[in-house]
């Protein structure tokens, strides 16, 4: 599949379809709590997907090669899931953390974010998995700027990761998008700096680093969708649509509620030495 590069119009459609995808976790942030079922945060979010926004969930009855169609409108992977958990009757109990992974299409093009949640206080390996996990996402979001590789992203990621003793998931990457879900480049969350294809302005794409507590391994449900860890060990996810631009990059998938850039990281960035 091409690489393509968006124009003005395009960019615009996109800033407005991933900020209705942010506003969504932004609806749903007061109903994640314990006693709720995952299937109701699914169906709330539907319900405000199409009744406040007019927009479709993009993951409802997606199928790739060699899947079933995916039954929800939303993935809500908790505690050692580590995507693609489907919405059903699991019941959230204190101390639960979980990623709401919400993609909206609004006048054809794709908006794609999520963040975590930990449902009352939450361990302190929850909550630093989380943390780090978001750090993560930043740290590969920073090398986003013309003339930088892919494997920049990566190794940034990989490397803060590593260094706090959890590990990349590498089966599942972020990846290309606009008028179609899924599209060129993958964005793999390691690798090596200096490699990889070169960035140019124009370019959207998620970043969306799965990092696990343990080991990086993982095992697949019967369901052909839901991921989990494969030594059971706890998962987090964070995931922003990044623009490339001229002179570095746009964060489009933020809204009242999106939890703010580490220090050093901002949603607009010009670097004074970009190509």
């Amino acid at each position: 599949m091409a690489i393509t590069l968006k124009n003005a119009h395009d960019i615009e459609m996109m800033r407005v379809a991933c900020r209705l995808a942010s506003e969504v976790l932004d609806f749903i942030t007061p109903h994640v709590r314990a006693g709720v079922t995952t299937g109701e945060l699914d169906q709330l979010c539907h319900e405000y997907m199409l009744k406040e926004q007019g927009t479709v969930p993009a993951p409802l009855n997606y199928q790739p090669p060699g899947y079933p169609p995916y039954p929800k409108a939303t993935c809500i992977s908790v505690n050692d899931v580590i995507c693609h958990g489907i919405p059903g009757d699991k019941t959230l109990k204190n101390g639960d953390a979980l990623n709401i992974d919400i993609t909206v299409i609004k006048d054809g093009y794709f908006g794609d974010t999520s963040r975590m949640f930990i449902v009352g206080e939450g361990s302190i390996l929850a909550k630093r998995l989380a943390q780090v996990t978001y750090e993560c996402m930043w740290l590969g979001i920073n090398q986003v700027r013309p003339g930088a590789h892919l494997g920049d992203i990566g190794h940034a990621i990989q490397t803060h990761a590593e260094a706090q003793g959890y590990s990349v998931v590498r089966e599942y990457c972020g990846h290309g998008i606009g008028q179609v879900f899924h599209e060129d480049p993958q964005i793999v969350h390691y690798g090596r700096q200096g490699t990889g294809l070169e960035l140019q302005a124009g370019m959207i794409f998620t970043i969306e680093p799965m990092i696990n507590a343990g080991k990086r391994e993982i095992r697949t449900m019967p369901d052909q969708w839901t991921v989990k860890t494969r030594d059971r060990s706890l998962s987090a996810q964070w995931e922003h649509t990044v623009l490339v631009t001229p002179t570095g990059h746009e964060v489009l998938t933020h809204s009242a509620l999106t939890p703010p850039p580490p220090p050093g990281s901002s949603y607009v960035t010009s670097f004074a030495t970009a190509t």
